[in-house]
């Protein structure tokens, strides 16, 4: 007895009422969706970027496929994966988005004024708290161009430096100074961070004169950059005992809270934590790291002028 083959999957053929070649400001729209899913590799990795539920992204995914009238991607069980037709919208969609992006910048040239999309990437490790230079250098640049539209990212230092390097960022801020020739990295301020423990630590109620050198390698640190330095810590690093990692500054606290390890941190970070006993500074002869930071640009016709004006804010501000 013969078994009966499954039918084959039909082919989608182009239909008069698909695309037509005229691009529309829904297709944007669509396609910015499009984008930002294909970066985050999937549809629930792109809700908080997009600011859409799942279910919303999956209807404008399906509106986009309708209206190219090809399938862009798998979706389900499996995980999610472009398909050979999605990996070439998306390769003409980046090539659209950088068009457009560099028709915006040469208006900004002919006018003498700045408009379209700054898009920013930060280190997870960069100071958010308090008045910083680079809070007072957004609100300068946004005051003084309220038509450009910024768009903030946190990344992780290779990321950023990554995201500069290939376009997707107009500017970035690095711990790194950079000499290739393609690249700039301007020196902009520096950060100070202190070693502390919380509450539930051993260390926490110990007089100051009784911690030594002993008593720190003891204790189980976080992991500190190797862009951070000091000449008291590079005699003490070898000494210490690491025993966990963290990305940012955040999840950096929260070990230190929880009374298991001690760490650094920026002292505009822990200003409050310390008036509410949370935490202790250890201060183990001024023991202190220094963070120095640089704006890193790829200087292109698309991005230069609006880089260059963001960086000479930022410089004013140090």
């Amino acid at each position: 007895m013969s078994r009966l083959r499954p039918a084959p999957t039909p082919r989608r053929l182009p239909r008069a009422s698909g695309f037509q070649g005229r691009i529309a400001e829904v297709d944007l729209r669509l396609l910015r969706v499009f984008a930002c899913v294909a970066q985050h590799g999937g549809f629930a990795a792109a809700e908080l970027a997009l600011g859409k539920s799942k279910s919303s992204i999956s209807i404008d995914i399906a509106a986009l496929e309708d209206r190219l009238s090809m399938v862009l991607c798998h979706r389900g069980r499996a995980g999610f994966a472009l398909t050979r037709e999605g990996e070439g919208v998306l390769e003409a969609t980046t090539k659209l988005f950088n068009d457009i992006d560099l028709f915006q910048q040469r208006i900004n040239d002919v006018s003498g004024t700045l408009s379209g999309r700054f898009c920013l990437y930060l280190p997870d490790n960069i100071q958010f708290h308090g008045e910083t230079a680079l809070l007072r250098a957004i609100q300068i640049f946004t005051s003084r161009y309220p038509a450009v539209e910024m768009d903030v990212r946190s990344a992780s230092t290779r990321d950023v430096e990554f995201a500069v390097r290939n376009g997707t960022a107009t500017a970035g801020i690095t711990l790194y100074p950079h000499q290739q020739p393609e690249m700039q990295a301007t020196a902009l301020f520096s950060e100070r961070s202190n070693l502390y423990c919380g509450a539930r630590h051993p260390l926490f109620d110990r007089p100051e004169e009784t911690i030594d050198i002993a008593s720190l390698a003891e204790a189980r640190m976080i992991s500190v950059s190797d862009a951070a330095s000091s000449p008291r810590w590079d005699e003490l690093r070898p000494s210490m005992n690491f025993a966990a990692k963290a990305d940012n500054i955040d999840s950096r606290a929260l070990l230190i809270l929880s009374g298991m390890y001690i760490g650094f941190l920026p002292e505009l970070f822990v200003t409050q934590m310390i008036q509410q006993d949370r935490l202790r500074h250890i201060a183990f002869n001024d023991l202190h790291l220094v963070n120095h930071f640089y704006f890193l640009i790829r200087p292109t016709p698309e991005n230069g002028l609006m880089a260059e004006t963001f960086r000479s804010i930022l410089e004013e501000t140090c």
